[in-house]
């Protein structure tokens, strides 16, 4: 699994015009399910997410508190890219990506994790062409990744 995750002061989903998910403060995550991927990953991948400090406690910038300590907002989305092999070749293979069906129960399974912390959580659409507006602070981007076991 593999989670771009950004620190925003807000963020935005469209789909054909219209603005689906909006968030304010908080993290934007884009969402990339492998084939490998289980309920393991995903868990523990939500968990780093809900607690990873990236927020600073007030002036100086360090990073000491967690997206759940502010109280900040999530917006989730899907994004197989991120399982892209573009070491051959012109065109990116995807073959590490998990099939629509699979990636799709897994990621609404972590949605739902992300949820039960009592956050507010937005979401785009699975599988549907989406504009994402992004205004990450910092910039803070991050890569996480955890593979299946």
């Amino acid at each position: 699994m593999r989670v771009v995750i950004q620190r925003v002061t807000s963020s935005q989903v469209t789909i054909d015009g219209e603005v689906v998910g909006k968030i304010g403060r908080g993290l934007n995550l884009l969402v990339g399910i492998s084939e490998a991927d289980t309920e393991a990953e995903l868990e523990w991948m939500a968990r780093k997410c809900l607690e990873l400090r990236l927020f600073p406690k007030g002036e100086g910038g360090r990073f000491d508190q967690s997206v759940q300590e502010i109280g900040g907002e999530l917006l989730v989305i899907s994004q197989f890219t991120l399982y892209g092999d573009c070491r051959k070749g012109r065109r990116p293979s995807f073959d590490q990506a998990a099939t629509p069906a699979v990636a799709e129960a897994l990621y609404e399974q972590f949605v739902d994790r992300l949820r039960s912390s009592g956050l507010r959580v937005e979401t785009g659409k699975f599988g549907a062409m989406m504009q994402v507006s992004i205004e990450n602070e910092g910039p803070v981007t991050l890569l996480l990744e955890r593979e299946s076991e």
